[in-house]
């Protein structure tokens, strides 16, 4: 027998006649023979009034007691949908979070997951129910409730199909996930800010995970990393209608054949520099342990090389955590000597795809669009399968549609898997590719606890490194088509502007058999464009790196990372994030050394 869980979000419980219609959705699906699970949102606008309320009280209030305020709007949505279920025939009881044994941390506003019975849904359904569970929330270990931040009912809703898939109390083990919404499906893009985005029929967890991390807003990048971890099938769709929607499942080879799948704009970002650092082994376990301590995620690291002992960290935090930030950083700055500087009006645009792995000249067609539309680019940093570029707030709309067309993204995908990969409508079945059951690398007595699944070191690139270029966009079009035109593929890219000054740098690495004719391709545009920039060749470098779900919105990765090689005196020349990796630069003779450092970290074998 077949479990589905479904998620209605907040818009699509809004209203009497919505909730009625859900309940019909979670009817229809036990009438096809399936059990039902229905993970429930606050209604509307609910969760922002009660923060309203709470303000009106006081400017600062406590987060335990946000928490058992914010919980009880889940908590009026699944007992309204229980009654919509009963008046239609048909039995149901509604749950909390508390009272299924949702367990988390004690981390108030933003706690994770550390495991969830199974016995009282179990009775439940066997009883014929269909089971209402309350999204956003848990109880922690001391009862006192808790919620789970941002986009935390769809975090409750795989994770609740996972755990029903894999307890081995469970008897189904052929679980589906479908978040419903206002929208009907994941697209290349915002529509709302590009009209002619297209709707993506099958995309992978990593691509996924990188776009929700973005502000793609479909679903909640914590979400993702259940359905990775545990190997469950997720289906976004519409609350309004019946068209098929997108499915979020493994990476398959058709997906490699594009080099983006899509763009995205995280809105509200700022950069905050911390200027003149000591570079020296351990200033950077230093600064991101402090945030880390704070909870606070860092998305965009950008380290400028070095000069006269002096180094330039900046890094990206959301808008409404940079106050914290900064409360933090200053107290650093003040111990090493430096400056901080911040810039509170930045968006992030990235574009994401698998098949970057494979196809060259996907900078180059990135930058030249931002240069083309006359978009500065203050910092750029480079994942797997992802580049991002810091812009103005002004800018970002701007930026998404030109990279957007770039990249044709506003065209129909053509590349769609055959009909033996498919339920024979066009769209990839996820059930078909799990069929063979796939490892799994999540535990349940942990659930949301970062998995580490390879810690590596690649001894095989050099880097070239450009000092004092202008700050235009342009410049960096102009570097890597040449770059891309010789047939070079560049993996890592570290881009940003020196603060106070109208100059920039980069740095990225390149195959060591092309370091020497990529750094000779950089030195003859120099020559004719760039004068007055200098050139560094270094023709060996070692890069190591952390892979795993979550290594991005756990903050405490970074930190042991960086502590382990700070214990070892090894000094960190690079940095490159991901939602799925860190990499870090280091002196190519310090490889070996610094991945023995990682795996004792990590208790990797």
């Amino acid at each position: 027998m077949r479990l589905v869980v479904q998620k209605f979000g907040g818009t699509s419980v809004a209203t009497a006649e919505r909730i009625m219609a859900a309940a019909r959705r979670a009817i229809r699906a036990q009438q096809q023979g399936n059990r039902v699970i229905v993970v429930v949102s606050a209604r509307g606008d609910t969760t922002d009034e009660l923060i309203a309320l709470a303000k009106e009280i006081t400017d600062n209030p406590p987060s335990r007691e946000m928490d058992m305020l914010l919980s009880t709007g889940e908590q009026i949505s699944i007992a309204l949908m229980a009654m919509a279920i009963q008046a239609l025939g048909y039995p149901a009881i509604s749950f909390t979070g508390a009272q299924i044994g949702i367990v988390t941390d004690s981390f108030h506003t933003k706690a994770r997951i550390k495991n969830i019975s199974t016995q009282r849904i179990l009775q439940a359904l066997n009883d014929g129910q269909i089971v209402i569970v309350a999204g956003f929330q848990g109880v922690d270990e001391n009862y006192n409730i808790t919620t789970l931040g941002r986009g935390g009912s769809d975090t409750t809703a795989v994770a609740l199909a996972a755990v029903m898939k894999h307890d081995p109390a469970s008897p189904f083990r052929e679980v589906d996930c479908e978040i419903y919404t206002d929208v009907d499906g994941v697209y290349t893009t915002d529509p709302r800010i590009v009209p002619e985005a297209q709707k993506i029929a099958a995309i992978s967890y990593d691509e996924m995970l990188e776009l929700a991390s973005l502000g793609a807003g479909v679903m909640h990048s914590r979400s993702i990393e259940f359905a990775k971890k545990f190997n469950v099938p997720v289906m976004v769709r519409s609350s309004f209608s019946d068209v098929e929607g997108t499915w979020i499942m493994p990476e398959t080879d058709w997906m490699t054949q594009v080099p983006v799948c899509g763009a995205a704009i995280a809105k509200e970002e700022a950069r905050v520099s911390i200027v003149g650092v000591p570079d020296v082994p351990g200033v950077s376990h230093r600064i991101f342990s402090a945030i880390a301590d704070s909870n606070i995620a860092v998305d965009m690291i950008c380290q400028n090389l070095g000069v006269a002992g002096r180094a330039e960290v900046g890094f990206t935090v959301l808008r409404n955590e940079l106050p914290a930030t900064l409360a933090v950083i200053r107290r650093l700055a003040d111990e090493f000597g430096a400056e901080v500087r911040y810039e509170d009006n930045v968006s992030k645009v990235s574009i994401v795809g698998a098949g970057m792995r494979t196809h060259t000249g996907v900078a180059e067609r990135f930058f030249r669009a931002l240069a083309d539309a006359d978009i500065q680019v203050k910092a750029v940093t480079t994942g797997d399968i992802k580049i991002s570029a810091l812009v103005d707030k002004a800018d970002g709309p701007r930026a998404l549609r030109a990279v957007h067309q770039a990249f044709g993204l506003h065209l129909p995908r053509r590349d769609l898997p055959s009909r033996a990969l498919t339920g024979g409508d066009g769209h990839a079945d996820p059930r078909e590719l799990l069929a063979s059951e796939l490892p799994v690398t999540g535990r349940l007595e942990a659930m949301e606890d970062i998995v580490v699944s390879d810690i590596t070191l690649d001894e095989s690139q050099g880097r070239v490194t450009l000092l004092e270029l202008p700050s235009q966009t342009r410049v960096l079009s102009e570097l890597f088509a040449a770059i891309a035109q010789a047939g070079i593929n560049v993996d890592l890219i570290v881009h940003s502007l020196r603060n106070g000054t109208a100059r920039a740098e980069v740095s990225f690495s390149v195959p060591r058999a092309d370091v020497r004719r990529a750094w000779e391709i950089a030195q003859s545009l120099a020559r004719t464009h760039w004068p007055q920039a200098q050139l560094l060749l270094e023709p060996e470098i070692a890069v190591v790196s952390v892979t795993g779900v979550g290594v991005r919105t756990h903050t405490g990765v970074a930190r042991r990372m960086f502590g382990a090689l700070a214990s070892r005196g090894i000094n960190i020349a690079m940095i490159s994030t991901s939602e799925i990796r860190i990499e870090v630069v280091v002196d190519a003779r310090h490889g070996p050394e610094a991945l023995a450092a990682l795996r004792q970290a990590f208790c990797a074998t």
